[in-house]
């Protein structure tokens, strides 16, 4: 199946106890059906010092469902992905706008 959300895409959060909070997707797991948004579900994460990095409680942002994040179209409002063909091209478009992604 077609990846809705891509790493870059701006996404707004639907649930848990980040709703509301926009980021950019740093990465996707589409086996796992999870993304990591910067700065949503930050974690505390305990590094060892070492004698390049110095140790210390470090934030990390967790892996967060795909089903509990929506894209946002220009207006900075949540939308849903569509796919249809323009120029036997398959391009993603937002279903609010109607404009391709």
């Amino acid at each position: 199946m077609a990846a809705k959300l891509r790493k870059g895409d701006k996404v707004v959060v639907l649930a848990g106890k980040d709703k509301g909070q926009q980021g950019e997707i740093q990465s996707v797991d589409p086996k796992a059906g999870k993304a990591v948004v910067e700065g949503v579900n930050m974690a505390i994460r305990h590094q060892r010092q070492s004698q390049t990095s110095q140790g210390g409680r470090l934030p990390k942002a967790m892996p967060i469902d795909l089903s509990n994040l929506a894209m946002l179209d220009k207006d900075g409002k949540a939308t849903r992905v569509g796919f249809r063909m323009e120029d036997g091209k398959k391009v993603r478009y937002a279903k609010t706008t109607g404009d391709a992604i």
